[in-house]
Parts: structure tokens; C-alpha cells; sequence
């Protein structure tokens, strides 16, 4: 790994959006356990964001609570009275129960208290995406505005996808967002394609192992958009200042046509072409008005010229759906409980065999990439809001350790009657533990694993 080519501001970027959001996340799901203990007149020994093995960043007592932040960046916790969670605190739990320990009060406080950060995190997603909705609307770049159709990669290009074809349908339903068109075929186990070719519908039957395939990129998950791209000719839009021209130069309009004699009609076909030109004096052939026009340029040590070409937004124009907030309301509700049912499909994936969970599963490392290397606050609250409402559905799962966990066992006691153990609590929470940590090791494996690939 070549540590001076990394972009460590990128890094920076992205590493702060992640710190900020994981932080506002935690520390709201564990405020939902917090209010209703305080509520129900539990005592509450901690209230920590990160965990805090041996000592802590900054701690500070209240009341009866010891807030502070902690030096592990895998979540936060409350330390409840009573209560067997991941402190392990087993010898508070030999002493007889007192009148503020979690374990004294009636099920169905317990049961509120469990599943506090579970509903808080679901709220905070649905006013997330109500919030992004009413004030950034929708932009997508449709479909049919593609004038020149998709570029597509080796793998869609195997399964019958063609350059030049115009994607207009997955499974019958009309594609309205070119952006959506890879998630749809995830995350709907998609089985066929409508394209428009020639003039003509083409319908391209889409293979059983296609999700296992899009996952099978050298960088993981996020190579996955460019199975099909937009396709559009390479035209100036501005040049910048450092480029270094030795004959004419180029102009805003141009389109580039030729890189040293070798003919290209799209801007995916020019790239690629400047490798191993560092620093070497090229010739590019434009199109400026109706005429053909030669263009030498010396290249920079990476091989670039140093000109901004217009986007395919610029040339085919994008649709903003603006929404007041009444209209928001019930779009933020739809686009949680979507994002939501998206996540489950991914899971059901990946115990099905359709998705590999090497290729799929990431640590704190995977989440942190998936923010912008620029801060972007839409961006930021979109990332935000999906991974509130994953939160809470991690949490909500019957697995010891895990809010849903307890929340199954108050429930198993509100129906029988009967309340387990003690004992019983303590090795479930240690078995829940055991799993949660061996899967976040093996998530952090992985991901080291494809840094260093």
C-alpha cells in the first residue's frame, strides 16, 4: 500500500461525516433507553457513547449517573441498576433487588425500556428522510433522457446488455431513475430486463447468479453502479489554469474525438488512453464549430490534462420533484419503511447464497467509505436516516445481547408468568456477546482483508 497516494483529506472527510453520524445515532438510541428508565424511576449507573474497556476520553458524574465517552468506536451503552447486559456486573446481581433496580419493576416498564432505542431510531429515520425530503426534494436523471444510451461493463455485457441500448423497463415496471436501475435488480431478485435497441424492445433475461456477480468487483460493493453507465461524448466544459498547451488549446464546446490518432466517439472510450503519457506531449483532435481541430497538450505526471468535461446532468438535463411538507410526511414514511425492506432483501441474500456474505459484510470501515470525500449534508442525512432504520432492525433481533433479545424474554415472562434466571440471563448474554463479537471481527477482518488486496 503506497501511503503517499492515499488522499488522506478524503479520508479526513469521510472519517468526520462518520464519527458525527455514528455519534448522533447512539447516543439518541441510548437516550430511548435512558428516558423511560429515568421514567420508571430505575437507577442509571452509565450513560457512555463508545465503550470504555479500562478508561475512558472524558467522564463526568451526575446525579447518579456517570456520563463519558469512551475510546472504542463500536456504539454506547447505559448502564442500567439491575440489569444483565453487557457490563457483566454478576455481583450487583447477588445482592437482594432493590426498589430501583431494572429487575424490580413490572415486565411491561422492562419491556418499554428495552425497546426505547429501537423506536427512537426508527423516528429519527422517518424525520430524516421527511427533513431531506421537503427541503432537497428528489433529483434523478430519468431514464429516457439518455440520448445516447449505456455504456456497459464486461458483466452486462455477458448477460446481452449492449453499449448504446436504452434501458426502459426491469420486470415490466418502467425505470424513472437511472440510478435506481442496479439496486432494483438487487434488491427485487429482478428477472428480466426491457431495453430499447435500434429501435426495437429487446427483453434481456437476467441470470440467477447476476446479484452474487455485481458483488464480485475489485473493490466490493461499490463497483456495482458502473454494470451500466450513462454514455456521452467527451466535451470541454473548462480547462484549468495549470494545463500546459504547445499548440492552440482547448476551447468550452469542443468534443473530443481523438487521442494521438486514436479515434473515440464517448468519453468512457477516452479514458484509459493518457496511461503511460505522464509527462509526454500528446495530440488530441477536437471538433470545434464544423471543423477538425489539432490540439497538443504536454500531460502532467499523472498522465492528465487538467480539463473539466460537461457532465451528462448538464447535457441531458435532470427532473427535481419539489414536495411541501404535508406532501413529505408521508414520502419520508415510504422511503424509511423502503430502505428498510431493501436491507432485509440484502439479508435474505446473503442466507440464500444469492450474495456472498465475504463480499457484502463490512466493519466501521465499510459504513465510513460509504460518505462522500467532500461534505455533502444531503448526503450526510440520506446515510444517516438508512442507517438509523438498520440500527434499530440489528437491534429489535431476538439475539441475546441484542434490545430484541431481552425484549424476547420480557415477553416469554408477560405470557407465562415465569421470569428466567439469573443464571440463565448471564450465559445468554455471554453467548450473545461471543456471536456479536466474533461477527464484528470477522466484518473488520474482511475489510482489512480487501485494503490490503
Amino acid at each position: 500500500m503506497n501511503l503517499l497516494a492515499i488522499d488522506w483529506i478524503s479520508i479526513g472527510v469521510k472519517t468526520g461525516q462518520f464519527i458525527m453520524s455514528f455519534s448522533i445515532l447512539v447516543v439518541l438510541h441510548e437516550l430511548g433507553h435512558f428516558i423511560p428508565a429515568r421514567i420508571f424511576k430505575c437507577r442509571v449507573e452509565k450513560f457512555y457513547l463508545f465503550f470504555d474497556p479500562w478508561f475512558s476520553l472524558w467522564k463526568k458524574k451526575k446525579g447518579d449517573t456517570e456520563y463519558g465517552l469512551g475510546w472504542v468506536p463500536f456504539g454506547g451503552y447505559v448502564k442500567i441498576s439491575g440489569m444483565i447486559d453487557e457490563s457483566m456486573d454478576k455481583e450487583q446481581m447477588k445482592l437482594p433487588p432493590e426498589p430501583y433496580e431494572f429487575r424490580s419493576k413490572p415486565a411491561w416498564q422492562r419491556l418499554i425500556i428495552m425497546i426505547g432505542g429501537v423506536v427512537v431510531n426508527v423516528i429519527l429515520a422517518i424525520v430524516i428522510f421527511i427533513g431531506i425530503t421537503w427541503v432537497w426534494g428528489e433529483q434523478y436523471m430519468p431514464a429516457k433522457n439518455l440520448q445516447y444510451g449505456v455504456h456497459a461493463d464486461s458483466l452486462a455485457k455477458s448477460i446481452g446488455i449492449m453499449d448504446g441500448d436504452k434501458i426502459v423497463s426491469i420486470d415490466g415496471k418502467i425505470v424513472e431513475d437511472f440510478g435506481t436501475i442496479v439496486p432494483e435488480i438487487i434488491t427485487t431478485d429482478a428477472k428480466t430486463m426491457q431495453v430499447e435497441r435500434a429501435g426495437s424492445k429487446v427483453d434481456i433475461p437476467l441470470p440467477d447468479g447476476l446479484i452474487k456477480n455485481l458483488f464480485k468487483t475489485k473493490k466490493g460493493r461499490e463497483l456495482a453502479s458502473d454494470f451500466v453507465t450513462m454514455r456521452y461524448p467527451a466535451i470541454v466544459d473548462s480547462v484549468a489554469k495549470t494545463a500546459v498547451f504547445t499548440k492552440d488549446r482547448f476551447l468550452k464546446g469542443d468534443t473530443l474525438i481523438a487521442f494521438n490518432n486514436h479515434y473515440f466517439q464517448y468519453f468512457h472510450e477516452y479514458e484509459g488512453l493518457n496511461k503511460g503519457f505522464a509527462d509526454s506531449v500528446v495530440t488530441f483532435k477536437v471538433i470545434r464549430a464544423k471543423d477538425t481541430v489539432d490540439v497538443k497538450v504536454l500531460l502532467n505526471n499523472k498522465g492528465n490534462v487538467g480539463f473539466y468535461h460537461k457532465t451528462p446532468f448538464e447535457m441531458f438535463g435532470t427532473v427535481v420533484k419539489e414536495y411541501s411538507m404535508a406532501q413529505a410526511i408521508p414520502m419520508g414514511f415510504s422511503r424509511c419503511f423502503e430502505t428498510l425492506d431493501r436491507y432485509i432483501t440484502g439479508i435474505k441474500q446473503i442466507f440464500t447464497g444469492k450474495v456472498n456474505a465475504s463480499e457484502s459484510l463490512g466493519s466501521v470501515i465499510s459504513i465510513g467509505n460509504t460518505f462522500p470525500g467532500v461534505w455533502d449534508w444531503q448526503k450526510f442525512w440520506t446515510l444517516t436516516g438508512i442507517f438509523s432504520i438498520i440500527l434499530a432492525f440489528m437491534n429489535i433481533l431476538p439475539i441475546p445481547a441484542l434490545d430484541g433479545g431481552h425484549a424476547l424474554f420480557t415477553l416469554y415472562e408477560m405470557i407465562t408468568g415465569r421470569k428466567p434466571g439469573d443464571k440463565f440471563m448471564e450465559y445468554a448474554q455471554m453467548v450473545g456477546m461471543i456471536l456479536l463479537l466474533g461477527l464484528m471481527a470477522y466484518a473488520l477482518g474482511l475489510d482489512f482483508w480487501r485494503l490490503f488486496k
